[in-house]
């Protein structure tokens, strides 16, 4: 028989990717003081360097900004974006200025995991929709919104005249991967992030929404992680600033995002599933002996079954947790040893009724007190057993 394992439903909110911005104008890393060309702080005469650095740190992507391209149109950083792209291995998202099928297209070939365009998505859809056609996956869309949904453009510079919600869902026909939603003309050192917006963002489409507008420290960053529309949250937030002025690690983000290495914020059901040689003797051991109520009988298990094969059944064993049995995979299995254990108030009653009905039952092997064992159908071994600590009689 297969081994018992457990299966986590971890209804977690969904683990959001760290991005990290590294802004590029006049060949430099650049800081955006509050978010505009007019407060420009110079960071790092080195951008490849910057980005290295943020990749040391274990961030999940770069978004890289070519505020040249974006705000001026001029070009002359895509060399040294070429080179960044070819210089290092985490995952770069290049925005800023994209404003033609051909850059597109050559970033991607050069190495961008995905590109981003703005203005040019929002002026010239069709090409948009052409992109996502030949490289599936890798285009995605940058909205920069005002608090009444408004889209500017041009860096800021220009009121679009077209809002968030038509702008998403036109966008989302196309089939582009993604959407970096950010909250324009806000004061990123003084105000928090707008969640109405990014909340209303994850309302009006399916596909992954990044927080790109910048955040003061871990509670904003917490906020982010409370947004949930019907069971979806955002996918990723871009961080910058609050790192290199110490409000915060890359280690405490990712923590708190739920990234690898995070412990789980919170587990609403741990089912154990159990495959059985004999699933209508194994359902009444474990329903009418040890009194586990059945949740239900689902469909039949595993491809090509059968309703001769039979059907997996759901049993309620405590809070939040669920035994599913499920019949056996194939025919004449290794049968491998395997042990369920169940703690509950009165482990000496229930074992009263066990005996009862005509099972035997022996001390627990690891002699715990008031604990003891019954073998189950199929040779599974179940221990009864009190709370650790529990008061002895």
């Amino acid at each position: 028989m297969a081994p018992v394992h457990s299966q986590y439903r971890a209804d977690t909110i969904q683990a959001m990717d760290l991005y990290a911005r590294v802004n590029i104008l006049e060949g430099r890393a650049v800081r955006l003081g509050r978010g505009s060309l007019d407060d420009v702080i110079s960071l790092d005469a080195d951008p490849i360097n910057r980005a290295r650095g943020w990749a040391d740190m274990g961030v999940d992507c770069l978004l890289v900004v070519d505020l040249d391209a974006a705000a001026y149109r001029s070009y002359r950083n895509r060399p040294l974006i070429d080179r960044m792209l070819d210089a290092l291995d985490v995952p770069i998202v290049v925005a800023g200025g994209i404003r033609s099928e051909r850059e597109a297209a050559r970033l991607i070939k050069q190495g961008a995991w995905k590109v981003t365009m703005g203005t040019a998505a929002i002026e010239t859809p069709t090409m948009v929709w052409d992109l996502c056609r030949d490289f599936p996956g890798r285009m995605m869309v940058s909205l920069d919104v005002l608090g009444n949904e408004e889209l500017v453009t041009e860096g800021w510079t220009s009121d679009s005249g077209r809002f968030m919600e038509e702008v998403m869902l036109e966008m989302a026909s196309c089939g582009v991967s993604g959407f970096f939603v950010t909250d324009a003309r806000r004061d990123v050192l003084s105000e928090r992030p707008n969640l109405d917006i990014l909340r209303t963002a994850l309302e009006y489409i399916d596909e992954p929404v990044v927080a790109s507008g910048g955040v003061r420290n871990l509670d904003d960053l917490r906020a982010l992680t409370s947004i949930e529309v019907e069971g979806r949250s955002l996918a990723g937030v871009v961080v910058g600033r609050e790192v290199t002025e110490g409000r915060f690690t890359v280690g405490q983000a990712k923590a708190l995002l739920g990234g690898p290495g995070a412990p789980l914020t919170r587990v609403l059901q741990l089912r154990v599933v159990l495959p059985c040689r004999d699933m209508d003797r194994s359902v009444d051991f474990y329903q009418s002996t040890l009194g586990f109520a059945r949740i239900e009988t689902a469909e039949p298990y595993g491809p090509g079954a059968s309703e001769e094969s039979g059907s997996r059944v759901l049993l309620d064993v405590g809070i939040d947790s669920v035994l599913e049995l499920v019949p056996e995979d194939r025919a004449g299995q290794v049968r491998h040893p395997c042990r369920l254990v169940f703690v509950v108030d009165d482990a000496e009653a229930l074992r009263d009724q066990v005996e009862g009905l005509g099972h035997a039952t022996r001390p627990a092997t690891d002699g715990a007190l008031r604990a003891f064992e019954v073998e189950a159908p199929d040779g599974v071994t179940v221990t009864i057993s009190e709370p650790l600590g529990a008061p002895a009689p």
